[in-house]
């Protein structure tokens, strides 16, 4: 089956962002999101997922564990399971990017308040 944005299963997160479903199967996930500028999302971490964020276009900020990465369009990051994280679009422009999760990650998300 061919999948883009136009025929996948679509939902809104955070502040404005969107998500799309390319691949919605327990054992893997691959989703395509967008992140308007000055937007993130909440710290936390997954118990068993694994995850590779692969940016699309614009520029993403991680928090890691407390420590701050820049990735580019055409670069991606991988984040293991039990790693604090979360993503941030600190630039000007619309972010776009793919995380691929194995296993899936919904339903595995622990949320870090404070």
């Amino acid at each position: 089956m061919i999948t883009s944005v136009n025929n996948a299963e679509y939902y809104t997160w955070g502040q404005q962002c969107d998500g799309w479903h390319l691949l919605k199967s327990d054992s893997l996930s691959v989703i395509q999101e967008h992140m308007p500028p000055g937007t993130n999302e909440q710290l936390h971490y997954h118990e068993k997922a694994q995850q590779v964020f692969y940016i699309l276009s614009g520029t993403a900020t991680f928090e890691i564990d407390g420590e701050l990465k820049t990735v580019n369009a055409n670069q991606s990051i991988h984040i293991t399971k039990g790693k604090k994280h979360r993503i941030l679009n600190n630039a000007d422009a619309d972010l776009h990017f793919l995380v691929i999760s194995e296993p899936k990650a919904h339903g595995d998300r622990v949320n870090i308040y404070g």
